[in-house]
């Protein structure tokens, strides 16, 4: 399937709609097509005197009230976040030459959306969590390792409890793009700005 096969009649002709609606469909048609990862998405973050930084991180969820994602909370971008809750993402589909951009504020999960998600994932995973002192310098690989055998046999029989420092994010969109490759770089480029409790469109050029 080639990308004008999933080509919208919104990309030719902007129409009203909620784009979470829209980012549904296209990450149902990226997990279709994509052949790894589609749920992957460049995270921006930001210290408060506005030094960014970026890194990759997985899409956990999307739903009417923004985008989930998860992660040590002690990690820079844990700490970025507490200090400046503003974020922006970056979905980047190559197989169907699209591209969504995000950009909202960021707010905590709670404890039980945080321990539901933790609780589906796997004994390395969860072991992996608690080893992790993730953004902070160790000395090697053993290090590393070292933690990981201590926390498996600490927690060798039984459910493994959620760390206190790792849980997850929602980001609570407040603009939302999306882009399509078109010939001779005339792209297509959909801007949907919040506005109360309804959505602005906003037709750009490419």
């Amino acid at each position: 399937m080639t990308s004008s096969d999933l080509r919208d009649p919104e990309d030719v002709k902007p129409a009203s709609e909620d784009p979470l609606d829209k980012f549904a469909q296209w990450l149902q048609d990226a997990e279709a097509n994509e052949p790894s990862l589609p749920n992957a998405v460049s995270l921006a973050t930001a210290t408060p005197d506005g030094r960014p930084s970026l890194r990759m991180v997985l899409l956990k969820g999307v739903d009417a009230d923004g985008f989930v994602f998860y992660t040590n909370l002690e990690s820079r971008k844990g700490d970025e976040m507490s200090a400046n809750p503003c974020a922006a993402m970056c979905f980047h589909w190559k197989s169907l030459t699209r591209q969504v951009r995000v950009e909202g504020e960021v707010a905590s999960l709670s404890d039980d959306e945080a321990d539901a998600y933790f609780a589906t994932r796997d004994r390395e995973s969860k072991i992996g969590a608690w080893a992790s002192q993730q953004s902070r310098p160790m000395e090697g690989r053993f290090e590393l390792e070292r933690e990981v055998a201590k926390f498996a046999v600490k927690y060798a029989i039984g459910e493994i409890p959620r760390p206190v420092f790792w849980s997850g994010y929602r980001l609570r969109p407040v603009r939302i793009e999306f882009w399509s490759q078109r010939s001779f770089r005339l792209h297509d480029r959909l801007q949907f700005d919040r506005v109360d409790d309804d959505w602005q469109l906003t037709r750009l050029y490419p």
